[in-house]
């Protein structure tokens, strides 16, 4: 697949547009729990995160369908259910890693994001640009940036690099090698 979707969780508001505008385009109600994208509150950092189908390249919900009613779309590669022969076992919602499969209690049947065919209207509604919708190449440009900024920064905050020496305990009751020498065990302390 050569495109992505993308959540930033440290840009989600919260605001749940994206959950209305997903059960909307796929099934003309606005309701959250008929939405393919699902924002969670995590309570212990005090934040959103969207919840999203991962796309898996071995995925668990492809292997587990006992009808085979999900399958790897040819022209884009994002996993799609087929809804005509989806039998609403939920052995997909059960093994899904990521608790991105849903149940619609209305149709009898388990959904899933399926990328809105390759132009994800979550993330043309999204505000805060909290999800994204990114090429291969951009997304590894991007993490590679990430990185180095976090490494700078590291470096910035502590002024100086921090070394880890091995300097050896002067202890008198050194113990047994390999061979049967007498190794005093090291002492660790960083600088």
């Amino acid at each position: 697949m050569d495109k992505f979707l993308t959540v930033y969780a440290d840009k989600c508001t919260g605001c749940r547009l994206c959950e209305q505008v997903c059960s909307v385009m796929h099934e003309g109600v606005s309701n959250a729990a008929k939405s393919r994208i699902q924002i969670v509150k995590w309570e212990a950092e005090g934040r959103y995160i969207p919840m999203i189908c991962q796309q898996c390249e071995d995925a668990p919900c492809q292997n587990v369908c006992p009808v085979g009613a999900i399958s790897r779309d040819k022209d884009y590669g994002f996993l799609n259910v087929n809804y005509e022969v989806c039998i609403g076992c939920r052995s997909c919602i059960n093994i899904c890693p990521f608790g991105a499969m849903n149940y619609n209690q209305t149709t009898h049947r388990v959904f899933k994001c399926d990328l809105c065919g390759g132009d994800p209207q979550c993330v043309r509604f999204c505000e805060v640009k909290a999800v994204d919708f990114v090429a291969s190449t951009v997304l590894s440009a991007q993490k590679k940036r990430e990185g180095a900024t976090r490494q700078s920064e590291a470096k910035k905050n502590t002024g100086r690099r921090r070394r880890t020496r091995i300097i050896p305990n002067r202890d008198t009751s050194p113990t047994k090698g390999r061979r049967g020498f007498k190794i005093p065990p090291p002492l660790v302390i960083a600088v």
